[in-house]
């Protein structure tokens, strides 16, 4: 069993959504994302997604974008995320850890090196959001190879057919797209996302996550109401953006945040 599934099964056995916040690697300075990890887990994390930086992330919002930028001003490699990975392990066994990302780095690493260095450094599973399903077989093997989950994408636009592909390949939980539009966009309506979450359950049992336009306590404790997950991603790297001249202030701020989230979510 993953550490992902682990973690689900032990959430679900005491009532609890899980709260996954996410975070740039290597932003606003590489010296501090592994502190910040630790702070995300004091705040109430329950997983952590760490993005790699990557030059044209097409799925992000100028928020998430700008933080990409920032860490590629230090030059933050995916052999550098995974670096981290392995320093947060040094005093957290036991909070899973995803990379969200895009392929091309994985690629250019190769698939089974990738999976076997995530492995080796204490990730549990992989989002790389650019490889469909139907074109993901190589990648997923790999994964499975090294016991790490290949987590999915749904979105408001996945038809049953589809829903049923991605339940197929992903493993950990699936992943869905609360809205048309990149991450951090507006206009997210719950009734909506409580009726594709209903036709996802239709098609899997696996633990489903929510995120995109979750920015505050009152919209994470609705989407706990309805989800196995709650992700939480431009409304915490805003804030990281809002303090990057002042980095020794970055940790307390994200974790207000997500204390926030996690008394709401957990008055339900």
């Amino acid at each position: 069993m993953s550490r992902i599934t682990q973690r689900f099964n032990d959430l679900q056995s005491r009532g609890r959504t899980a709260l996954i916040p996410f975070i740039t690697a290597g932003d606003p300075h590489p010296d501090i994302t592994v502190g910040l990890m630790h702070d995300l887990v004091e705040g109430g994390a329950d997983l952590i997604e760490l993005g790699v930086p990557f030059s044209d992330p097409m799925a992000d919002g100028p928020v998430i974008q700008r933080a990409s930028e920032r860490a590629l001003a230090h030059h933050v490699s995916l052999g550098d995320v995974m670096d981290m990975v392995k320093a947060f392990r040094q005093d957290d066994p036991d909070t899973p850890v995803i990379l969200m990302g895009y392929l091309n780095p994985v690629e250019v690493m190769g698939y089974e090196t990738f999976a076997q260095r995530a492995a080796e450094a204490g990730v549990d599973g992989a989002l790389t959001v650019d490889v469909p399903p139907e074109e993901g077989h190589d990648l997923i093997q790999a994964l499975r190879g090294q016991g790490l989950d290949a987590i999915y994408l749904a979105a408001p636009t996945s038809h049953r057919q589809r829903l049923e592909m991605i339940a197929e390949a992903a493993t950990g939980f699936i992943y869905y797209v609360s809205l048309k539009g990149v991450t951090g966009s507006a206009n997210l309506v719950l009734d909506d996302v409580a009726r594709k979450l209903a036709e996802i359950r239709d098609v899997t049992n696996m633990p489903l996550g929510v995120g995109f336009g979750i920015k505050d306590a009152p919209m994470a404790a609705a989407m706990a109401n309805i989800a196995d997950a709650v992700v939480v991603g431009s409304a915490l790297v805003s804030r990281v953006e809002a303090n990057a001249s002042k980095p020794d202030k970055i940790g307390a701020e994200l974790k207000q945040l997500l204390q926030e989230m996690r008394t709401a979510m957990d008055a339900l």
